[in-house]
């Protein structure tokens, strides 16, 4: 899943890519790069990041979807916690709704079941302003996966299909570097859950403070994350650097296929 965000202030590639022209070009890119997926998102929500208007995250986002969905031949996934936006991207050619607040916000759970998406359900501590400030849990793996358990059941009561379901354990999202890595160490916890495992890894702070690397110098332990995901069971690595990200995919497959595993 190739990262296109919308917006002016993203942690890694905000402001890049406002024009319709750089957005497509970027999107063709990871798509020659081996992306299946575009994630086009019109709302930052890095640590600390200002939510924005329903109608300035249509004004993102609505032109792009349309474009990528009349030239590319590729799943568009639509990144909001906006029921709005939701349905008017889903009419737009998006057909994956990916949202951090896991349906949570009013209406956004009716409004997937309506439009017939698949839904990508991330687990959030709190809301992306403050999320970073003191995330506590007594016991992350536990919490977070039934908290995510708590949102597939709620989604199967409104008549979403669990075959339509993602789920993604949200690192970076309302967790110290300590919660990060013990998710990332039992990923299997979330695959067993019995939805496909989406896992956004791509450039994050936990590498800023594991190894003290500023963003552009994270390419390395993004992708050796991504491969040791695969490992484990995750089926889609969302990422900004597609082509390494795919080859560091394609022999985590590789091996585990040699192990006797499916994917």
């Amino acid at each position: 899943m190739g990262i296109l965000n919308i917006t002016p202030d993203s942690f890694s590639d905000g402001g890049l890519w406002l024009e319709p022209a750089q957005a497509l070009a970027q999107a063709r890119q990871m798509q020659a790069e081996g992306a299946r997926l575009i994630d086009v998102g019109g709302e930052s929500t890095r640590p600390g990041a200002a939510p924005v208007s329903e109608q300035e995250e249509l004004d993102r986002v609505v032109p792009i979807i349309e474009r990528l969905a009349r030239e590319l031949d590729c799943v568009i996934s639509i990144d909001t916690m906006k029921p709005a936006v939701m349905r008017t991207a889903m009419k737009a050619g998006a057909s994956l709704i990916n949202d951090v607040n896991a349906l949570r916000a009013d209406g956004a759970i009716e409004a997937a079941a309506e439009t017939g998406a698949a839904v990508c359900l991330m687990h959030m501590q709190g809301e992306p302003r403050s999320m970073q400030e003191a995330p506590r849990y007594r016991d992350v793996l536990a919490e977070v996966r039934a908290a995510l358990l708590e949102r597939i059941e709620a989604c199967l009561s409104a008549g979403i299909p669990r075959a339509r379901l993602l789920v993604d354990p949200g690192i970076g999202f309302g967790k110290s570097l300590e919660h990060n890595l013990r998710l990332l160490a039992r990923l299997d916890a979330f695959v067993d859950l019995g939805c496909p495992l989406l896992l956004g890894v791509s450039r994050k702070s936990l590498f800023g403070k594991l190894l003290g690397l500023p963003v552009a110098e994270r390419l390395v332990p993004s992708v050796v994350t991504a491969a040791l995901a695969i490992q484990q069971g995750a089926a889609i690595i969302r990422a900004h650097d597609v082509r390494a990200t795919v080859q560091a995919v394609q022999t985590a497959l590789a091996i585990r296929e040699a192990r006797g595993e499916s994917h």
